[in-house]
């Protein structure tokens, strides 16, 4: 008679646990939990689907609890099924541009011709007219700026964001407008009610109508006109749908008022 061996279970719990740990998708874990009753009970137990959706995306762990009516929810069974379920759903979108319109910035110099709008188009210039977001002047070379998108779902993951800065062919010296440093922030509105005002139109700030769940940190500008990339740290769920663009530290003056613009 041919004898079986589960290897794990020759192994101290400690042990089997931290190889089991070592996958690296919910797909696997499902796998290895159908393997027996004992690798089903370290995978589930353990809730290791929902330390790999943990590790993978740290804002997940703002998730309290898991409810699925009609069930107890007190189940590790449950947590086991709604996190694997929930990695294989946020690693398997497809890699695409995910901001959809604009909510709102902080200030814009001439309304409309100058507006957040035209940071959506790659375009320097459309019908012969240059396109694109100019701030209102200040004397501050510190004061910021914060632009904001709705992206394609309330629920994104986002591992890096583009950013192009306008250099100014119409003006002496072809300056280029970009801020020394941008910092990104993800969210959700605080009330669904704003949805029906426009910020944009009415030329108001909407930063204090969100909760902002995600803040990265600092990176540098470069004074260059070309397209530069802002790689994450980490994959970044986007709970809410909302980003905010913000822009730090001016450099560039206009000569009409002497003031710093972005």
């Amino acid at each position: 008679m041919e004898t079986h061996i589960d290897f794990l279970e020759w192994l101290e719990p400690d042990m089997a646990l931290k190889i089991l740990t070592c996958l690296d998708d919910s797909a696997d874990l499902i796998r290895a939990s159908a393997v027996s009753r004992y690798w089903q009970n370290i995978v589930v137990s353990n809730g290791l689907c929902k330390q790999l959706c943990r590790r993978t995306f740290p804002q997940l762990a703002c998730i309290t609890h898991v409810v699925e009516p009609g069930h107890d929810n007190s189940s590790d069974k449950i947590d086991h099924q709604a996190y694997a379920s929930l990695f294989r759903a946020l690693t398997a979108f497809p890699q695409t541009y995910c901001i959809v319109d604009p909510v709102s910035a902080s200030s814009t110099d001439n309304y409309p011709e100058e507006s957040i709008m035209n940071t959506l188009d790659p375009r320097d210039t459309i019908r012969n007219q240059g396109s694109y977001w100019s701030s209102k002047g200040s004397d501050d070379p510190e004061t910021p700026e914060k632009l904001i998108y709705t992206l394609t779902s309330n629920l994104c993951v986002i591992t890096e964001v583009n950013l192009h800065p306008f250099q100014a062919l119409f003006q002496l010296d072809f300056p280029i407008y970009a801020s020394k440093f941008v910092r990104f922030r993800m969210g959700h509105l605080k009330s669904w009610k704003e949805l029906t005002y426009d910020f944009m139109e009415a030329q108001e700030c909407a930063d204090d109508k969100f909760v902002w769940t995600y803040t990265s940190q600092m990176f540098p500008v470069a004074q260059e006109n070309r397209l530069q990339r802002f790689k994450l740290p980490e994959p970044v769920v986007c709970i809410g749908g909302y980003l905010q663009i913000e822009l730090l530290g001016r450099v560039q003056k206009q000569a009409a008022d002497d003031r710093y613009y972005l």
